[in-house]
């Protein structure tokens, strides 16, 4: 049992990696810091503590040996209502956190949302935080979470979504002109952050390979609250 109180938030000292498993093994997400988190128990399993982070609501598990760089927060997080007109003033920078992430050596991590390292939802949730606009962590709860919009009326700052006709498992952020910045996996044939182009009519196979796996489209209209 761990000797802290449960029903307080946290605040993180320190960039965290937070796991899928109680094994630690493979990374589920990063908590920057300065995040907060709850305790979701203070039984450990294995080497690890369940915890949920406060921003996306999104669980977790914590390392026991990074318990330590926790500390009791002295405010509680509370999410800020931010509407349509105040995101779209914010979209160029957005757009410019992301190329900004493109321009310095990275490649695809999954899990990741510190830079310089980033999966694609990461990517944009990095990006949208940067401006003071929570995003869904993943995927497929961004895709629900925006209003979806036809490809010919996507303006800058939306987001693409790609995946199967069951489920999306990859996000961009829309430059204009049908580009469209993002993470990719080396799977896809590049390792790291690009620009690509929605078009079926491309030879380049990172663009062509994504148009076939092409979902939907959405608009981000506010900033994510878990109330």
């Amino acid at each position: 049992m761990i000797d802290l109180p449960l029903a307080s938030e946290y605040r993180c000292r320190v960039n965290l990696d937070l796991y899928s498993s109680p094994a630690c093994a493979g990374l589920a997400t990063q908590a920057a810091a300065n995040r907060h988190l709850r305790l979701e128990s203070l039984t450990p399993e294995g080497d690890a503590l369940r915890v949920r982070l406060c921003e996306d609501n999104y669980p977790a598990w914590l390392k026991l040996a990074d318990v330590e760089q926790l500390e009791l927060a002295t405010d509680i997080y509370q999410a800020v209502q931010v509407d349509r007109a105040t995101i779209a003033a914010r979209i160029p920078a957005i757009v410019a956190f992301a190329q900004a992430a493109m321009n310095v050596p990275n490649q695809y991590l999954w899990g990741g949302t510190v830079a310089p390292d980033y999966d694609c939802s990461g990517l944009m949730q990095a990006a949208f935080q940067s401006q003071g606009i929570w995003l869904p962590r993943d995927s497929y709860q961004q895709e629900a979470f925006t209003q979806h919009i036809p490809v010919a009326e996507m303006l800058p700052g939306d987001l693409i979504f790609f995946g199967t006709p069951e489920k999306t498992d990859h996000v961009a952020l829309h430059l204009g002109e049908l580009e469209y910045i993002h993470s990719s996996g080396i799977q896809m044939g590049r390792n790291g952050i690009g620009i690509d182009v929605l078009s079926d009519g491309t030879a380049d196979l990172v663009s062509s390979g994504y148009y076939a796996k092409l979902r939907c489209c959405g608009r981000v209209m506010t900033s994510y609250s878990n109330v």
